[in-house]
């Protein structure tokens, strides 16, 4: 049986998201993890752009860039499976709410 990759997202850089995407070769995994990064880094550097000419107050500015940042250090990793159809078990560690469910943010201000 040959192996599989599967690409997994960090939420937070942390909490692992399991994807439906399986790549036969450890370089296609590794370039899909380089798109998603990329577009990560595309949507943050949008959004500052937009942020710097519409938010007047410096302070505000920084307060809500360190939020997006927190909001978009999502970051992709690929792992390993055995190329079977059986779905990968993720199990959070104690403490942790299971992938899928978000936690109550704070509304901005």
């Amino acid at each position: 049986m040959a192996m599989k990759w599967i690409l997994v997202v960090l939420i937070g850089g942390v909490t692992p998201m399991q994807t439906d995407l399986q790549f036969d070769k450890l370089s296609d995994c590794l370039s899909a993890e380089e798109q998603l990064r990329n577009t990560y880094a595309d949507a943050y550097e949008a959004w500052d752009k937009l942020a710097a000419t519409n938010i007047e107050r410096r302070r505000d500015y920084r307060k809500a860039r360190e939020f997006q940042e927190r909001r978009l250090a999502n970051t992709g990793t690929c792992i390993p499976h055995a190329g079977t159809d059986q779905p990968v078990a993720m199990t959070p560690k104690s403490g942790e709410q299971p992938a899928g469910t978000a936690s109550p943010q704070p509304a901005p201000r």
